[in-house]
């Protein structure tokens, strides 16, 4: 995929457990996203990612553990005229147990059939999901 321009600059780790996909939602909101965020000033998109995580999930990712999915563009949700840039990462392995941490209220697993009435970010459900059907990583 070629670069798009963008607004704002996100960097994502895929969590990828018995086949299903981890998404977290944020108190006080109802959808559905990968784990991630902006990348602070000078950190790098792997850096952000295993930052991210950590501070999301508690648990710990190293460089070596992580592989490039894809750079995926939308609409950013809530802002008008704002794109989302989206560097989105493969987590092969992990330290300790994916659970709700800082911001996030709770994490669910999802195949590529979202449940009816379940919000999911647009990234997720229209790039990030079919590329893990693609490599016969989810059902």
């Amino acid at each position: 995929m070629t670069e798009q321009p963008y607004d704002i600059y996100k960097a994502s780790g895929i969590l990828v457990v018995d086949r299903m996909v981890l998404a977290s939602r944020t108190r006080g909101k109802n959808i559905f996203i990968q784990p991630g965020g902006r990348l602070e000033p000078e950190e790098s998109e792997i850096d952000a990612v295993i930052r991210e995580l950590e501070e999301e999930f508690g648990i710990g990712v190293r460089e070596e553990d992580l592989e490039k999915l894809g750079d995926y563009y939308a609409d950013a949700a809530g802002q008008a005229n704002k794109r989302v840039k989206v560097a989105a990462y493969l987590v092969r392995r992990y330290t300790g147990t994916p659970e709700p941490h800082s911001e996030v209220a709770e994490i669910r697993a999802f195949n590529s059939q979202i449940p009816e009435g379940v919000e999911v970010a647009s990234i997720l459900a229209h790039d990030i999901i079919p590329e893990l059907v693609a490599r016969d990583l989810i059902d």
